[in-house]
């Protein structure tokens, strides 16, 4: 494992928050022309989280963020940078992480909104640790995942409906006095040749919605399942080596992975493509769907709450997300003991 003239960047929190109303595949197969049993086969979803009407993605942010500060054992006010990994924010503009700083008065955070799609929570976490490898006056960093996907599909749509979620998570990265704990390199990977594949257009500058009605051909999240399996099955594995690599990390001395919730089916394939067993992941996208950019941070904030990752552990966390992009990091996990 490679050495770091850097200071050691950790995960020291984590939190996540859940709407209250899960639908199930029963529920939502009265509005499409597969079976429950389709759904589970193909993608291995059960139910999935979506958002009551007065309820906002910024609020499920400050939830998720304050259960990190609080195992974090560290005070708002130690917070500087607050990033927000989200394409499903309360407004297009001003950025959600704005919002969130006011929420949490954390009147001392730099912040920014990151749009990476489904691989913003692994490509925040990234950019987080960088600015606080360069820049010794952020002392912690706040990164969230979060989205609202059930705002932006058609409830009918069998190629969006019976996958997307809403829901929070994130991460609190603090410093360590060992520069081999938390981080150790990320890798990322582009193929832009199916940027058609997964979009949402209404509402864009080649769309706006002015002076239009609402047209369900844009104005809805559209999905190719299948293109985002071949990109994935393709490409993740080997962003997942590259990241390895450049860590000095064999993939066979990685103890633990993590990934983007998309489809259980994907995962349990790229798990065995990869000679790893389904014993060294943790999923939660059967029971909680797919959240986007927020699924990761969540799958991360329950596998810590289950102990299912020890200090010492060598970890991987890996996502796909429309563009396509992908990303990887590797991190030798070390959470910093909350003082009594």
């Amino acid at each position: 494992m490679s050495t770091s003239p850097f200071p050691g960047i950790t995960i020291s929190g984590v939190g996540h928050h859940l709407p209250a109303h899960a639908e199930d595949n029963a529920t939502l197969c009265r509005n499409l022309d597969v079976t429950p049993e389709w759904i589970v086969e193909k993608t291995g979803i059960e139910q999935r989280y979506i958002a009551g009407l007065d309820e906002s993605a910024s609020q499920y942010a400050v939830l998720a963020a304050q259960r990190a500060i609080e195992m974090a054992g560290i005070s708002v006010e130690e917070v500087d940078l607050i990033i927000a990994c989200t394409f499903s924010g309360d407004y297009i503009y001003p950025p959600l992480s704005a919002k969130v700083q006011m929420e949490l008065k954390a009147a001392n955070a730099q912040i920014f909104d990151l749009q990476a799609n489904c691989t913003g929570f692994v490509t925040g976490l990234t950019v987080a640790s960088d600015r606080m490898r360069v820049d010794p006056s952020v002392r912690n960093a706040v990164v969230i995942g979060v989205e609202f996907l059930s705002r932006y599909i058609d409830r009918s749509d069998v190629n969006t409906a019976i996958y997307l979620s809403d829901g929070a998570g994130a991460a609190v990265l603090s410093r360590s006095d060992d520069p081999k704990d938390g981080i150790i390199s990320s890798a990322f990977h582009t193929d832009s040749s199916n940027y058609e594949s997964v979009r949402m257009r209404g509402g864009g500058s080649s769309h706006p919605l002015i002076g239009r009605a609402f047209d369900p051909v844009v104005d809805y999240m559209e999905m190719n399942g299948i293109a985002t399996w071949k990109q994935a099955i393709t490409h993740l594995p080997r962003v997942i080596r590259k990241a390895c690599e450049k860590s000095g990390v064999a993939p066979a001395e990685v103890d633990f992975m993590l990934f983007h919730q998309a489809n259980l089916r994907m995962i349990e394939y790229i798990v065995r493509k990869m000679g790893y067993k389904l014993e060294q992941t943790y999923t939660n996208v059967a029971r909680v769907g797919n959240t986007g950019a927020a699924s990761l941070a969540i799958a991360m904030s329950e596998a810590v709450e289950k102990k299912l990752v020890k200090d010492g552990d060598t970890v991987v966390l890996a996502a796909v997300g429309a563009g396509f992009n992908f990303g990887a990091s590797v991190w030798r996990w070390k959470m910093a003991k909350k003082e009594a």
